[in-house]
């Protein structure tokens, strides 16, 4: 009976000491907590100030040539000149390609002998008839003889001019994709011609846009082959129906090719410019912590012991360039925001200001 009294007293004695322990580490633990210093999160920072602001309406759409054609032919033969080279440079009525005429000459110069007499024909049957000595069926033919032999001669005239190809407008000219001595058939592309001097883009906008666009406004286009260098221009027409379908409205901007950069068929993204706005407030895209909820910022600020701490703030975002966005509310100028390490943050947090250049863009892009 003694011995499991003594087993259980040594049983009480262990559990109490493990308990004993426990409450001792939690309240060492609460201790330690308590006395620990408030922890500060690194955070960068930028000053807000008035700015200018130039909106901007966004769209997209492929650039075509102020004239573009693809040279064919009205009729078959087989070419016997070509008079241009790839890639040149060529007026307007300067013959292209020319097809063999000899049978077409051949006519002509028979049709042309034989008009003098249907000539003379003509006019004697004529003096006849008035004087009565013919009768009114023989003048008549005459007359026709006289009359068709002419437009004989004007249709071979037309149809050797059609078989010399010339080119319709001024402007360069594509690979040719014919060769001396093929026989080409009507609609057999010979060449891509195009006036690229003027260059146009067609894109769309919503119609709620409408009120904000207008004849000769300015506009601004990027294309991906020169990313960093804007190409102006004016919008010149606007469509006056607006898609039922899609409540879009097709607007062109002319845009000038004085140097030539401009392809047809390049994409390009167009700004179309917007009245400026003065006093405005820009931030950093990264300063903005978006959300389902919405969008927020962390502002900084002193408490009462002169500790830097955060109070985050609604703002309603406008328009984004680049890695630059429009605030439209909730920051006014003189505000600091934070612009990197946000993520640990939380109203009232205490932060501490780093320099840090991790937000800034490399000079060049790094090789993967």
């Amino acid at each position: 009976m003694k011995k499991w009294i003594v087993m259980l007293l040594l049983a009480l004695l262990l559990f109490g000491s493990v308990i004993g322990f426990n409450l001792m580490k939690q309240k060492g633990i609460a201790e330690y907590m308590a006395n620990m210093p408030e922890p500060e999160f690194p955070v960068t920072i930028v000053e807000t100030q008035s700015t200018n602001w130039v909106p901007a309406i966004e769209a997209i759409g492929f650039i075509e040539p102020n004239q573009g054609v693809t040279i064919t032919t009205e009729t078959s033969g087989v070419i016997n000149k070509i008079d241009f080279e790839s890639g040149s440079t060529v007026k307007t009525d300067q013959p292209l390609v020319s097809l063999d005429s000899d049978v077409e000459i051949a006519n002509l110069k028979s049709s042309e002998a034989r008009l003098p007499a249907a000539k003379a024909k003509y006019a004697r049957y004529q003096g006849l008839y008035q004087k009565g000595s013919i009768s009114k069926e023989a003048y008549d033919d005459a007359e026709a003889s006289y009359f068709s032999l002419s437009a004989d001669i004007e249709s071979l005239k037309a149809t050797i001019e059609r078989r010399t190809i010339k080119a319709p407008f001024d402007g360069v000219v594509g690979l040719r994709n014919v060769f001396l001595g093929q026989y080409i058939q009507p609609g057999d592309d010979i060449v891509r011609l195009e006036d690229t001097t003027l260059m146009k883009l067609r894109f769309t906008v919503p119609q709620t846009d409408i009120s904000d666009i207008h004849l000769g406004q300015d506009i601004e286009i990027f294309v991906d082959a020169y990313p960093e260098t804007p190409f102006s221009g004016k919008i010149s027409a606007i469509e006056p129906a607006v898609s039922y379908q899609s409540g879009l409205v097709q607007v062109q901007a002319d845009i000038p090719n004085n140097e030539g950069q401009l392809r047809s068929g390049m994409f390009a993204r167009a700004h179309i410019i917007l009245p400026t706005l003065e006093n405005q407030i820009t931030l950093p895209q990264t300063a903005i912590t978006f959300t389902l909820y919405g969008d927020n910022v962390y502002l900084v600020g002193k408490d009462d012991n002169g500790d830097l701490r955060v109070r985050q703030s609604v703002v309603k975002v406008g328009e984004r360039k680049g890695e630059v966005v429009h605030i439209l509310d909730g920051v006014k100028a003189g505000d600091t925001v934070v612009t990197s390490g946000q993520v640990r943050l939380s109203n009232d947090a205490k932060v501490r200001i780093v320099e840090s250049n991790a937000l800034e863009a490399p000079a060049e892009t790094p090789m993967l």
